[in-house]
């Protein structure tokens, strides 16, 4: 009876990337929503994470800039609870997002993270891609050449839509651009919709998941939230977590 075969590859991979040491640094001002923190090799645009002394949960901060040998963090989140000498874990990374077809049916915030856990579970997704791309070359996109029906008859009659195309939909307060929206997601021939919501009031994004969108257009959607509530660089970051 033979020896089983062991393949080392997978662990071989895992080893190389396993760091042997830990860097961080301190915050040494907080002016407005900018903290300012001494923090060794990181770069702009790296995703740091600041450590309150009396609280256990970390706040996720964006490298946005460097001044006097100093690194400018912008937090993504509350800034309540930071104070001069919290640590500053550096994660060597953007800020990435989870994908996978578990995300079918999920609802995420501004930074990816799922708002809906308490409801459908932690998200099962263990890909991750960064929410900073670069975009495709201008001779490599595909040209639109094919209709996409939206299941709306006097769209897809007088308004035709290519697949690719980019749309706009703009009108008033109130007169039906959600319901429209809800409409479209439902009846496309698309497979799958994602849906992003920036600046939204907080009760509205109930209304336009249970009302709008419904339980059979959100089953074929991924659903990006971020409410006008929310720090201006959260909802930025919200569309880029919608794109990527």
């Amino acid at each position: 009876m033979s020896a089983p075969v062991i393949d080392f590859t997978k662990y071989k991979h895992a080893l190389a990337e396993v760091s042997t040491y830990n860097l961080k640094g301190k915050v040494t001002e907080l002016t407005g929503l900018v903290v300012r923190a001494v923090v060794p090799g990181v770069r702009m645009g790296e995703l740091c994470f600041i450590e309150p002394l009396h609280s256990k949960r970390s706040i996720k901060a964006e490298v946005v800039g460097f001044k006097d040998n100093e690194v400018l963090l912008m937090p993504l989140g509350d800034l309540e609870g930071i104070g001069l000498g919290n640590d500053v874990i550096p994660t060597g990374h953007s800020l990435t997002v989870r994908v996978g077809p578990h995300l079918l049916g999920r609802v995420l915030d501004g930074l990816g993270e799922p708002l809906d856990e308490e409801t459908n579970g932690p998200l099962k997704c263990e890909i991750e891609y960064p929410v900073h791309r670069e975009p495709p070359k201008a001779l490599k996109r595909q040209r639109i050449t094919q209709p996409l029906s939206l299941g709306i008859k006097p769209i897809d009659a007088m308004l035709a839509v290519g697949s690719g195309q980019r749309v706009g939909i703009f009108s008033a307060a109130g007169v039906g651009k959600s319901t429209l929206i809800g409409m479209i997601a439902r009846n496309t021939e698309a497979e799958i919709n994602v849906i992003c919501l920036v600046g939204e009031r907080g009760r509205e994004v109930r209304d336009f998941l249970e009302k709008n969108l419904g339980k059979e257009g959100l089953k074929r959607s991924v659903v990006v939230v971020s409410t006008s509530d929310q720090p201006s660089l959260v909802r930025l970051k919200a569309a880029y977590v919608a794109t990527a």
